[in-house]
């Protein structure tokens, strides 16, 4: 009973810092850039300064701020002048040593995660036919990896196969990876979504999705999945 007992707490405790770190720290996050923010705002003329017009501090309201001046350059950058404005900019940045680089990394960074993103609110989703398990980079080691196709015909002809087109991605950066050309009796198909397979990916494993119900065959002992599996 106290076993019982223990393990009880003890899973409890688990599941309640499981809920409670997120949200601590997303409240710290926000609340540290929110008083970062007003800092600077706070070094604003009187006449174009938020403080002027708000007796004590407004929470929230450098965060708000920080959105719509990001949403004013946004509509900027997305004119013609706007633009011409953006290539000088990065062209004067680009001149600077070590800036240039820390500038090409972040633009780099965001594009990725945008990207991401993209895939994992299932703008992308439909590029993909379903996700599979293969074999890769070697024989007993498995992957998860993305239908993208028939091969052409001329890749079918020499090989003598029927084979696939798929994309494996990296982690934690699925946005980049592999495209492999693998025989159909080579894949498994799984019954997860993309957007499952992206959290998968992107969290190393540690984010995963729920099994299926009724679990397909295991592929035999030499790695290879039953055959005439659907794509």
């Amino acid at each position: 009973m106290f076993t019982r007992l223990k393990n009880a707490i003890k899973r409890h405790f688990l599941t309640g810092l499981l809920v409670f770190v997120p949200i601590a720290l997303t409240v710290f996050l926000v609340n540290w850039l929110d008083t970062a923010l007003m800092a600077k705002i706070s070094l604003l003329p009187p006449d174009y300064n938020p403080n002027t017009y708000f007796e004590g501090r407004v929470p929230g309201l450098g965060v708000l701020l920080t959105l719509a001046i990001i949403y004013v350059i946004g509509f900027i950058s997305s004119n013609y002048l706007g633009k011409i404005v953006v290539k000088i900019y990065e062209r004067l940045l680009n001149q600077i040593p070590g800036v240039s680089w820390l500038y090409g990394v972040s633009k780099q960074f965001m594009g990725a995660i945008f990207k991401l993103l993209e895939e994992l609110q299932g703008k992308g989703a439909d590029k993909f036919r379903g996700v599979a398990l293969v074999e890769y980079p070697r024989k007993g080691i498995y992957t998860l990896a993305f239908i993208t196709g028939d091969s052409v015909a001329e890749i079918q002809e020499v090989t003598g196969k029927e084979v696939v087109n798929i994309f494996i991605p990296t982690t934690p950066n699925p946005t980049s990876g592999f495209f492999l050309m693998v025989p159909k009796e080579e894949l498994v198909l799984l019954k997860m979504t993309v957007e499952q397979a992206f959290r998968l990916i992107l969290s190393a494993g540690m984010v995963g999705a729920d099994a299926p119900k009724k679990q397909k065959e295991r592929p035999a002992t030499s790695g290879r999945a039953v055959e005439n599996v659907p794509v």
